[in-house]
């Protein structure tokens, strides 16, 4: 149905429940994931294969979100790095800049 001159529509938009975000949670994702690294320097990963090898959850594995939220943690801190393969993402323990 078209809108009538003069009038103005109002659409509503449906959004999703924001993910609630444990602190926690996340510290211990970024500490596995330093062990990991710190035991194996040269290993690199996908998201999933991170979450599901490299993070040893104490009971059911937590969300992928905790997993991407400790990544993304550890890239800003300059720990690990994403790297394009294709069209896959994965991340590894973060590489000196080469010299030019």
């Amino acid at each position: 149905m078209a809108a009538r001159r003069g009038h103005v529509r109002c659409v509503r938009i449906a959004r999703k429940p924001m993910t609630m975000i444990d602190e926690q949670t996340v510290l211990f994702a970024e500490a596995a994931i330093r062990e990991f690294l710190a035991q194996r320097p040269e290993s690199a990963d996908t998201l999933d294969g991170i979450h599901r090898w490299w993070i040893f959850w104490p009971d059911l594995p937590e969300s992928p979100i905790i997993t991407t939220v400790a990544l993304e943690r550890l890239e800003a801190a300059g720990a690990v790095e994403r790297l394009m393969i294709g069209n896959s993402v994965l991340w590894r323990r973060a590489r000196p800049a080469p010299a030019d």
